[in-house]
């Protein structure tokens, strides 16, 4: 009889299709060690499979709007921070797109992002980041500057798209053809990506400008008004990436 050890190995060195095999292998096995085991295994196989469902029902808008060609999914992160940037996002993902565990950025955990990043940029058709700076926040506002991040974004892709799927939002002096989805980053498998993209690269801008300016706290608030943030900025002023227009009443 096997040690339960040397089961545990088995398992661990097998593909998620050789399970069955093994389950009826030691279906028989009655150490209770045995048991938790194939019981572990059938859990991680169930969560896998509704995982997988969950993502298929993210693609809907993506199903519906296939037969157009290039579909590009477009979110922002960094409208309402007291300092850095706005960073927008466009993703294209392939048709067959297999990526597991996509969602709104802000759902996922800081390591689940940076994973995802990764595999974004390696499967994507393309990728493009548009961001716009704090002066032109104050010169323009937010909202105008979260669009004009976008059209950027856009405008850095490697391929043209035939329709942009947004969170939301429908962008001015585009050409392109716009369906805005509500909540599309929860809703939409290209956006989700877009999301978790534009969100990884804002905050590793913010952690850069912490090494340079340690006294805001940039890398662990990423320039959102925490009490901290706002403590900081009364007892040394605004730096050169704090936004005029956002701070202006808390001064």
């Amino acid at each position: 009889m096997k040690k339960i050890e040397e089961i545990k190995a088995e398992f661990a060195g097998a593909q998620m299709d050789g399970y069955a095999a093994l389950y009826e292998k030691y279906a028989e096995d009655s150490r209770s060690g045995v048991k938790k085991l194939l019981e572990q295994y059938r859990r991680k196989e169930a969560a896998l499979e509704a995982e997988k469902q969950r993502i298929e029902a993210m693609k809907v808008y993506e199903h519906k709007y296939e037969h157009l060609g290039f579909l590009c999914g477009i979110d922002e992160v960094g409208r309402g921070p007291l300092a850095g940037p706005v960073v927008a996002c466009a993703v294209i993902l392939p048709g067959d797109c297999d990526i597991l565990y996509l969602n709104d950025s802000k759902k996922l955990s800081a390591k689940k992002r940076e994973e995802l990043y990764d595999v974004i940029m390696e499967k994507a058709v393309s990728v493009g980041i548009g961001m716009v700076g704090p002066a032109r926040i104050d010169e323009i506002n937010i909202l105008q500057a979260t669009y004009e991040a976008m059209r950027e974004a856009v405008c850095r892709l490697s391929v043209v798209p035939q329709l942009l799927l947004n969170d939301a939002v429908t962008i001015p002096e585009i050409t392109i053809p716009q369906v805005p989805i509500i909540k599309g980053d929860e809703k939409s498998v290209s956006i989700a990506a877009a999301s978790i993209v534009a969100k990884v690269t804002r905050d590793r801008m913010m952690v850069e400008y912490d090494a340079v300016m340690p006294q805001y706290g940039f890398a662990s608030n990423k320039g959102y008004g925490s009490a901290a943030h706002i403590a900081a900025l009364r007892k040394y002023g605004p730096s050169p990436i704090h936004r005029e227009s956002f701070i202006g009443k808390l001064l």
